[in-house]
């Protein structure tokens, strides 16, 4: 029997490597394109994404319009289908491994369902089961509940059914209100000992790298 029938992944830095190689170099063109001679660091676009997600993080430290966030997610379109970022080392084992057994995989994003499907096709050979991204409404996405709500109705799942796996407080946001447990992707914020602090005293459990998570949902008793 599976430890957790469904879990529920973030994709970007959780799944696939795309912050620091794909996501902060766009949005650098991006600012330099909408705000002229404004810069942001790595560290300063990680902690603001982090806190605030990225649509309220343009809006509130840019103050970006509906059109320039409409524009630069038609630019996101385009680059994103010639970028394709790396997996994460051993999360491939960790989703094949949850599917053969009967197991569901969800994904809950602020990335697009075209580049989540490419990158599970591309990556593991299979498909989500159900797909939270950025092409729901904004009021819908993480960290609304909406997505696990929406996950527990369809598949007639309990809060105890379920585990987020992420490494961002918006799926904190999301989760904890439920009660369902939440996992602390900490492989891709190593560089952020402030942020890997703050989820690490949040999360229900911290995985330094995803053979840890492996070994928890399929080898330890619940």
């Amino acid at each position: 029997m599976l430890k957790y029938p469904c879990l529920v992944l973030d994709h970007d830095d959780t799944v696939v490597q795309s912050e620091k190689t794909i996501g902060y170099p766009y949005f650098c063109t991006v600012l330099d394109k909408f705000r002229p001679g404004q810069k942001i660091s790595l560290k300063d676009y990680v902690h603001a994404c982090h806190n605030l997600g990225f649509a309220e993080m343009c809006r509130q430290k840019w103050q970006f319009t509906q059109q320039e966030l409409d524009e630069e997610y038609r630019g996101w379109q385009q680059y994103i289908r010639t970028h394709i970022p790396a997996p994460c080392p051993g999360i491939r084992r960790v989703i094949r491994r949850q599917k053969e057994e009967g197991g569901l995989i969800c994904v809950v994003s602020h990335s697009a369902v075209e580049n989540i499907t490419r990158d599970y096709r591309v990556h593991f050979g299979l498909q989500p089961d159900a797909i939270y991204g950025w092409d729901y409404p904004e009021e819908l996405r993480k960290p609304n509940p909406f997505p696990l709500e929406d996950i527990m109705g369809r598949y007639d799942l309990r809060v105890e059914d379920l585990l987020v796996v992420d490494d961002m407080k918006l799926a904190w946001r999301m989760a904890h209100p439920l009660g369902v447990q939440v996992a602390f992707a900490a492989w891709s914020k190593a560089d952020f000992p402030e942020l890997s602090g703050e989820m690490r005293s949040l999360c229900d459990f911290t995985f330094d790298d995803p053979q840890e998570l492996e070994a928890f949902l399929f080898e330890s008793g619940k």
